[in-house]
């Protein structure tokens, strides 16, 4: 897409297996105590990794506990990052863990934290998550924003990512699922609602205009 910030980074930037969102009490609350680190350059760690994928493997099904499938899926990012190939990761863990299973949810672990944080929350179904995830740079963030904006079901973010990977620009899939990329509903205290409301008379606009205007200043500022 030609739109957008281009420095904006889609991978994961903190390190492979560590508890970012889920040992924050702010999203977890007390769960938080139950996070747990998965280093990829400590055997110990790394034995535990293949135990917890090897459980998540077999216990997935039926479950959106999302702390849970978190600790899963960085326990699959530091098992292949440890194994070095998601076959060998696969052949470590046995079991139900196989390889389009580790490398599902490894990409969940690689998602930019803006968009963790809403699986965290229980905001994105960590299951829709598993497809925002098979797209890649800024598509990722258009399709999670539509997730949370269009309210599209999982079967709907399955099928847009699998269009967005044949080719489709992000913005055509989404419209053929009547989602239009940039349309936010928000709520004003009323005496910013004023004031946004004589600024777009006064100066013969749109108030979203003079929205776009303000925050275009303040993230570049």
């Amino acid at each position: 897409m030609s739109e957008g910030p281009d420095d904006l980074p889609s991978d994961r930037e903190s390190p492979v297996g560590q508890p970012v969102l889920r040992g924050d009490t702010e999203i977890t609350g007390e769960r938080a105590d139950e996070a747990v680190a998965f280093d990829p350059d400590d055997p110990d760690s790394v034995a535990q990794a293949a135990r917890t994928v090897r459980a998540f493997a077999d216990q997935t099904a039926g479950t959106e506990d999302t702390v849970y499938m978190l600790r899963g899926a960085a326990a699959c990012a530091a098992l292949v990052r440890a194994e070095g190939s998601y076959k060998a990761a696969a052949e470590r863990a046995g079991g139900e863990a196989t390889i389009p299973f580790i490398r599902k949810w490894a990409r969940v672990h690689d998602l930019p934290r803006a968009v963790r944080r809403h699986v965290a929350l229980g905001e994105i179904p960590p299951t829709a998550a598993k497809h925002i995830a098979r797209v890649s740079g800024d598509a990722r963030y258009y399709l999670a924003w539509a997730a949370l904006d269009g309210a599209l079901t999982v079967r709907e973010v399955r099928a847009i990512a699998g269009e967005i990977n044949d080719g489709v620009d992000v913005r055509t899939a989404l419209a053929e699922h009547d989602v239009v990329l940039g349309r936010l509903t928000v709520e004003l205290p009323l005496d910013v609602y004023h004031e946004l409301r004589r600024e777009a008379s006064l100066n013969d606009t749109e108030p979203d205009a003079v929205v776009a205007d303000a925050l275009r200043a303040y993230f570049e500022g």
